[in-house]
C-alpha cells in the first residue's frame, strides 16, 4: 500500500461523512458510512511495520483492504446524512464488496375508509390519506385472494359505482350486496358486516374454513368450475402462511426480519405479524462471490424495506442477532415515520421463539434454492470472459425501428430464468441504431438509483457499440461488465446460416467464436433473442398506434409530410389534439 494513502488517512477530518475505497484502476470497491470519518477508516488499517489490513477484519473485507489504492471523502452535517446518501450510492454505483437489495417491491395493504357510510375494503400500494382509514397487511403473496375471498363470503357493496346508483342491480339479486343504495339496509347492520369481514382478514385459518364450507356447497350442487375457483384461492392462501403454534396473547404488531448464508447465497426472510397472528411472509435472494457480512445484510434489508413510503408499520422489529449500527437503523426508521419505532434482539419468551422460527424458514428457504439452482454455466461465463464476478443479474437490450419510424428501446433482466416484472421499454428519439442504444443505456443509467445495476449487460451490437455502453457506464460513475453479440459478417453482410447462427462475442478484452452448440454461445444468444422479441412487440404497437393517428388525421384532410412537421414541431399526437387552431 502507498504512502499517498497512509497520508489521505491520518489526514481525514473527525467529522461524519461518507468514505469511498477505489482500486488500482479506479473501481468503487466499497463505500461506507461513519460518525468520525478519521476513526472509521483507521480501524480498517494496522500501520506498523507497514501499512496492512488489521487483522480483526474478515477475510472478505481483508480482501477488499488488499484491494484498495485510493480513498475518498465526502463530509456530511450528521450521521443520519451519511446514512442516507451511503444508501443511495450503494444502490447506484454498486460498489464491488458493498451488498446490495434488489427487491424493491413494495406489498400490497387491504384497507377501508370507515369515514365512508357504507364502506368498501379497496387493495393499495400507496398511503391513502384520511383518518378513518384502517390498513391490514402487507400481504407478500395472497392480497388479492382475501380480497377476493371477502366479496365472495359477505354482502359487501360490490363496486364503486353501485353507491352512485339509486337502483339495486345483479349483486342484490344473487346476494351478494344488500342494496344500501334503495336503503334496504341500515348504516348499523352494514357496520356489523363490515366488522365480520375484518375480523377474517388476519384471522387465515377460519377465513380457510369458510371457503372449504363454500367449495363442498358449490360441489353438491355440481358447479365444478366455482368450486375449483374457491379450491385454487384455498391454495394460494395457505401457501402464503408460515405453520406455527406460536400466538401471542396480547394483540401486537411486529416485523420480524432473519438471514441465512452460505458461502455465496443468501436469504433473507420478512416475517409480519399483526393482531398477534403471522399474516404473511416474504423473501428474497442475495448471491456474491466475496461472501457475506450479517452487520451489513441487516443494515441493507432493513434500510431497503423501511425507505418506502409504507401505509402501516410494527412499532417493534424483531431480528434474531445484534449487528454493528443497529441503532444508527433505528434511528432513521423512527425519523422515517415520525415515531418511536424499536428494532432490538428478544433473549426469551414468545418473541424469541419468533425469530427462531424466522431464522429457521430462512434456513430452510436457502437449503431448497441451492438445490434446485446450478451456477456452473454463469461461472464458465465468467471465467472465459474473465468478469470481475460471476453474472447472477443480467440485463439485455435491443432497439426497434421501422426506417427510423416508431424508435424503441427494450431491457430484459435474468435472474434464475427471466424475470418479466422487471422487463422495461422505451419510447426513443434517435433516429440510427448508434444514437438509439446510446440514449437506451443513458436512459437505463439514470434509474440506477431506483433499480440498481446489473451484474452484466448483453448488447445487441459489435464493438463499436460495446465501446459506447462502457463509455456511458463510466460515465455514470458505474463499472459493469458487458458483453456483445453480432452476427457474422460475409461480405459486409450478416450471415445466420439455416439452423445456425454464426455470431460473434466481443468482451472489453476480445473477440470470440465459439461453435454453435457451445451453451455459453446459446445462453447469450438466449438472452439476446428475447430483448429483441421484446423490442419488436414493443415496436410493432407503437406503430400501429401511431398509423392509426395518421390515418384519423389524413380523414381530416391532413397529409402525410403535414403529419411528420406538426409532430417533429409538436413533438407528439396528444399535443397535436390539444392544441389551438
Amino acid at each position: 500500500m502507498n504512502h499517498t494513502l497512509q497520508d489521505t488517512i491520518k489526514n481525514l477530518p473527525e467529522q461524519p461523512g461518507i468514505y469511498q475505497y477505489f482500486d488500482k484502476d479506479k473501481r468503487l470497491l466499497y463505500v461506507g458510512k461513519a460518525k468520525s470519518l478519521k476513526n472509521r477508516v483507521k480501524s480498517y488499517f494496522r500501520f506498523a511495520p507497514i501499512l496492512s489490513a488489521a487483522p480483526t477484519l474478515s477475510t472478505r473485507i481483508k480482501k477488499m483492504i488488499q484491494e484498495t489504492e485510493n480513498i475518498e471523502y465526502i463530509v456530511l452535517k450528521n450521521e443520519h446524512d451519511a446514512l442516507i446518501l451511503e444508501n443511495s450510492l450503494i444502490k447506484q454505483l454498486k460498489p464491488k464488496y458493498n451488498i446490495l437489495l434488489r427487491d424493491d417491491k413494495t406489498y400490497p395493504y387491504i384497507y377501508i375508509d370507515l369515514k365512508e357510510e357504507f364502506p368498501r375494503f379497496e387493495i393499495t400500494r400507496k398511503v391513502i390519506k384520511g383518518k378513518n382509514i384502517k390498513y391490514f397487511g402487507p400481504f407478500s403473496t395472497s392480497a388479492r385472494e382475501i380480497y377476493d375471498s371477502l366479496y365472495d363470503l359477505f354482502p359487501l357493496v360490490q363496486k364503486k359505482g353501485c353507491l352512485k346508483s339509486k337502483k339495486k342491480c345483479l349483486f342484490y339479486e344473487i346476494k351478494k350486496c344488500p342494496a344500501p343504495c334503495e336503503k334496504k339496509i341500515s348504516k348499523d347492520d352494514y357496520r356489523k358486516i363490515v366488522t365480520k369481514a375484518i375480523s377474517y382478514i388476519n384471522d387465515k385459518k377460519a377465513l380457510i374454513g369458510l371457503l372449504e364450507d363454500k367449495m363442498q356447497k358449490l360441489s353438491k350442487k355440481l358447479l365444478f368450475e366455482e368450486a375449483a375457483r374457491i379450491r385454487d384461492r384455498i391454495e394460494k392462501i395457505k401457501k402464503s402462511q408460515i405453520s406455527s403454534e406460536i400466538d401471542i396473547a396480547k394483540l401486537e404488531n411486529l416485523d420480524i426480519f432473519a438471514i441465512a448464508a452460505d458461502k455465496n447465497r443468501a436469504c433473507i426472510l420478512r416475517l409480519f405479524m399483526r393482531d398477534g397472528k403471522i399474516t404473511s411472509t416474504s423473501h428474497s435472494f442475495l448471491r456474491s462471490d466475496s461472501g457475506f457480512d450479517y452487520d451489513e445484510m441487516y443494515k441493507r434489508a432493513l434500510l431497503e424495506f423501511y425507505s418506502n413510503p409504507l401505509p402501516m408499520i410494527a412499532k417493534k422489529i424483531l431480528i434474531p442477532s445484534k449487528f454493528a449500527q443497529l441503532k444508527d437503523v433505528q434511528k432513521f426508521i423512527s425519523e422515517k415515520f415520525d415515531r418511536k419505532i424499536a428494532v432490538f434482539v428478544p433473549q426469551r419468551g414468545e418473541k424469541r421463539k419468533l425469530t427462531e422460527l424466522a431464522l429457521k424458514n430462512a434456513k430452510e428457504l436457502l437449503k431448497i434454492k441451492k438445490e434446485q439452482n446450478s451456477d456452473d454455466l454463469l461461472v464458465s461465463i465468467k471465467e472465459l470472459f474473465s468478469l470481475q464476478k460471476t453474472p447472477y443479474v443480467i440485463e439485455a437490450f435491443d432497439n426497434s425501428h421501422m426506417q427510423g419510424s416508431a424508435p424503441t428501446g427494450a431491457q430484459i433482466v435474468w435472474e434464475d430464468g427471466f424475470v418479466k416484472t422487471r422487463y422495461r421499454h422505451y419510447n426513443l428519439q434517435s433516429l440510427d441504431e448508434y444514437s438509439q442504444m446510446k440514449e437506451l443505456l443513458s436512459k437505463r443509467c439514470q434509474s440506477f438509483e431506483k433499480n440498481p445495476p446489473p451484474d452484466l449487460w448483453i448488447i445487441d451490437g459489435g464493438e463499436t457499440l460495446l465501446k459506447l455502453a462502457y463509455d456511458i457506464a463510466q460515465s455514470f460513475g458505474v463499472d459493469i461488465d458487458i458483453i456483445a453479440i453480432a452476427k457474422e459478417k460475409i461480405d459486409s453482410i450478416a450471415h445466420r446460416a439455416k439452423g445456425k447462427a454464426k455470431d460473434i462475442l466481443y468482451s472489453k478484452q476480445k473477440s470470440f467464436k465459439l461453435e454453435t452448440n457451445d451453451k455459453r454461445l446459446q445462453f447469450i444468444q438466449k438472452l439476446r433473442d428475447e430483448a429483441h422479441r421484446f423490442a419488436l412487440k414493443f415496436h410493432r404497437n407503437q406503430k400501429l398506434k401511431i398509423d392509426k393517428e395518421i390515418s384519423l388525421l389524413k380523414k381530416k384532410g391532413i397529409g402525410e409530410a403535414k403529419v411528420k412537421k406538426l409532430l417533429n414541431y409538436f413533438g407528439t399526437f396528444e399535443n397535436i389534439k390539444n392544441a389551438d387552431f
